[in-house]
């Protein structure tokens, strides 16, 4: 993400804690997320990580796109490659392009995630209990563990499912694995 982006980022997350009335202490309980890493996050002074975000969209009870989309701003009915808004998590070896993000309205988005080789993303929970989610992988070959269960995918594999656990997504080729998530809300 490029430093404007961390900037409205962190004043949204800010925003978003200040419009529940939260301290830092209770959002940290909430979050699992330490109060000095809050703090930094917040001030812009870190840059969050995806684990870091997940833990934080789940506190607020929103998608990860959402959340960008917010930091983005205007919702366009079309979204043309190179207003695509993409992130990038360089410790996590994780690239994120909302193809078509978070609309007033509509249920649904799409995701293209890029995963380095040997990288390996897990997450608690999800930001929404029940989320749909559906992984096509388009190059490639990943694990996706979905409660507790792991599933081999490759080049033109699609797993779908409803999310109410922990999920983990491990590039497990030598090149990057590429896929698309379309999620849907309950």
């Amino acid at each position: 993400m490029g430093d404007d982006i961390d900037a409205r980022l962190a004043q949204r997350l800010a925003a978003l804690r200040t419009e529940r009335g939260w301290s830092l202490d209770e959002l940290a309980t909430r979050s699992g997320v330490s109060r000095s890493t809050l703090s930094r996050l917040e001030r812009g002074e870190i840059s969050p990580t995806t684990s870091l975000l997940n833990r934080l969209c789940a506190a607020y009870e929103r998608t990860m796109s959402r959340l960008l989309t917010e930091v983005e701003g205007e919702q366009a009915q079309l979204v043309r490659a190179g207003q695509q808004p993409v992130w990038n998590d360089t410790e996590s070896g994780f690239v994120r392009r909302s193809v078509s993000p978070p609309h007033a309205g509509l249920r649904g988005e799409l995701v293209e995630g890029t995963l380095r080789p040997g990288a390996d993303i897990s997450y608690d929970g999800p930001p929404v209990p029940g989320l749909e989610q559906h992984i096509w992988v388009l190059a490639g070959a990943m694990e996706v563990t979905v409660q507790n269960e792991t599933y081999g995918l490759e080049t033109g594999d699609c797993l779908r499912f409803r999310l109410w656990g922990p999920t983990r997504f491990r590039c497990t080729s030598d090149e990057p694995v590429r896929y698309v998530i379309a999620v849907v809300l309950p």
